[in-house]
């Protein structure tokens, strides 16, 4: 037997399809496999220190040829260093062996980085930059001397040319010569000061020369072992097809692989099962430990595979099972309300569920059902948007110049808005403040946003914590920006409230429907000039007022 084989003793009934590993709830058999894995983890001291800096995990149940049911187990990249743990699946293509091709010429790249940094850091490359520096400055003070001196030249021809008795033609004539002569000397200080620059400048260059044709070897050597890398890992399907990263990732919008493709749970564990000959019959992945700086786990949640490094690869190793088609989207089962209308805009509560617009994989959305619903106005759109988890208030314009003028408005944070929320706890934090954590798109994880200190766009949230009931808060959220999911990662994240919303399929833990509600919305209505303030309430109170 094999030793990633780990026998399953259970009763539970297995699953008539296999998981869709981007949209599932954990099969029993899979809880009862992680367990198992869970506690391992927690029995090695070593393992254990380096999972609880945060590490993903897999379990993927499978029946060998003798019927006999087992799971194995997997974790994403490096465990501890190592990618050659035994309990664990083996790596698609192990890059680590020291003496293998990968490491070798990483070696030959490694001692190239070396190169470049004795010589970026060497006396003679510091000293030909300070001589040039010197020279550099000294060149700017003799023509910037040289400058004062033809101003001071010209103010005193100013002033004689101004004077009462006039100026005679051969005065006019020298002072021009005067001027002719200065500016002739500046173009002669100049070339003087390029000719003593030069040597200087060559000597800088050739050092800098070296330096860059290093770095290109680099680039071009870096590059080859990645295309060569990416072309080892040769991915199964469940017919026994084969097909490698490149040509894999060849038929996406990316092109080429990202860093660290193929070394997920999910794609180790089917391709483990593949070679030996190991039905598949469910899988899930957890997270251990702490969570990212820009991310959102929690400790032993169930997560679905990443789509930009998994979503193609999957496809392809999935070819051959009979996978669950089942969709992460929510039965709508409230009608959309018209709050206020008149002849130019309407005001809707959607409900949790609904789209705003169309979208992927069909379904009702808000812009399709209020179009089918005023036919007769030539111009229907919606102002702003709610995720589709969220219910609320929603603006929509029945003219292109109300449109206009209501979004000017957001744009202007005219349009204030007040949102009612039930955290899945209570949040460490003092009863009202601020939160700003700038977000950006994940595009290796979409539909998930991430906080990006570095390229987010900024995202400023309100917040007040309105009461406490049954261990979760009652929170009011105001946003002063509308990023996507901003309400969602502002409570979610350490950094934010440290608490995410109740039913939170994304950010915290699903179950029932998202805690989280549009309820108040004011502007000045565009044609009348008149404030318009409206309120549509929602009470949460327990889980049970959450589920749909």
């Amino acid at each position: 037997m094999l030793p990633i084989f780990h026998p399953l003793v259970s009763d539970l009934p297995r699953p008539q399809k296999f998981t869709n590993p981007f949209h599932y709830e954990p099969h029993p058999l899979c809880l009862v496999a992680a367990a198992e894995v869970q506690a391992y983890i927690a029995a090695d001291g070593a393992l254990r220190a380096d999972a609880d800096r945060g590490k993903m995990f897999g379990v993927l149940v499978v029946v060998d040829g003798c019927g006999r049911l087992g799971y194995l187990a997997a974790y994403s990249g490096l465990l501890a260093g190592r990618n050659d743990h035994p309990f664990f699946v083996p790596p698609v293509f192990d890059a680590m062996r020291p003496d293998g091709y990968f490491k070798t010429r990483e070696a030959v790249i490694t001692a190239l980085n070396h190169d470049i940094d004795d010589i970026l850091e060497s006396e003679s490359y510091a000293s030909a930059k300070c001589g040039r520096d010197r020279i550099m400055r000294e060149n700017k003070e003799e023509e910037d001397s040289f400058r004062r001196k033809m101003a001071e030249a010209k103010a005193r021809r100013d002033e004689r040319r101004r004077s009462p008795v006039g100026v005679s033609a051969e005065e006019e004539a020298a002072m021009v010569r005067e001027s002719q002569f200065m500016k002739a000397e500046l173009r002669r200080v100049r070339r003087r000061a390029k000719a003593r620059l030069a040597p200087a400048e060559a000597e800088v260059e050739a050092v800098e020369a070296v330096i860059s044709r290093l770095k290109a070897r680099r680039r071009q050597m870096s590059d080859a072992l990645q295309r060569w890398l990416f072309s080892q890992y040769v991915m199964l399907d469940a017919r026994g097809r084969r097909r490698d990263l490149c040509s894999i990732f060849a038929e996406t919008p990316m092109r080429v692989p990202p860093s660290g493709a193929g070394d997920c749970c999910a794609p180790k564990l089917l391709q483990c099962a593949y070679l030996n000959g190991l039905r598949p019959v469910c899988m899930a992945e957890f997270w251990w430990g702490a969570s990212p700086a820009c991310e959102i786990r929690h400790h032993l949640r169930y997560y679905p595979a990443c789509r930009g490094k998994c979503l193609p690869i999957l496809t392809h190793m999935l070819q051959g099972l009979d996978v669950d088609g089942g969709s992460p989207e929510r039965a709508v089962v409230e009608p959309l309300e018209i709050v206020y209308e008149d002849e130019w805009l309407a005001v809707v509560d959607k409900p949790a569920g609904m789209k705003s617009v169309p979208g992927k994989g069909g379904g009702a959305s808000v812009l399709e059902e209020m179009r089918l619903r005023r036919p007769g106005k030539g111009f229907v759109e919606l102002v702003h948007r709610l995720d589709m988890d969220t219910s609320g208030l929603l603006l929509v314009a029945y003219g292109i110049d109300v449109y206009k003028n209501l979004q000017a408005q957001f744009a202007a944070r005219g349009v204030k808005k007040r949102y009612a929320a039930l955290l899945d706890g209570v949040p460490d934090r003092p009863r009202q403040g601020i939160v700003s954590l700038p977000l950006s798109a994940d595009p290796l994880d979409r539909p998930y946003q991430k906080v990006d200190r570095e390229g987010g766009k900024e995202a400023v949230t309100e917040y007040r914590i309105m009461g406490v009931d049954g261990g979760r808060a009652r929170i009011e959220l105001f946003p002063l920006t509308g990023r996507t999911h901003q309400l969602r990662i502002h409570c979610a994240h350490a950094d934010g409230l440290g608490t995410p919303i109740v039913g939170d399929r994304l950010y915290g833990h699903p179950g029932g429907r998202l805690c989280l509600h549009a309820e108040m919305l004011s502007f000045m209505h565009p044609v009348t000039g008149k404030k318009i303030t409206l309120e549509r309430r929602r009470a949460f109170v327990g889980a049970e007022a959450c589920r749909p």
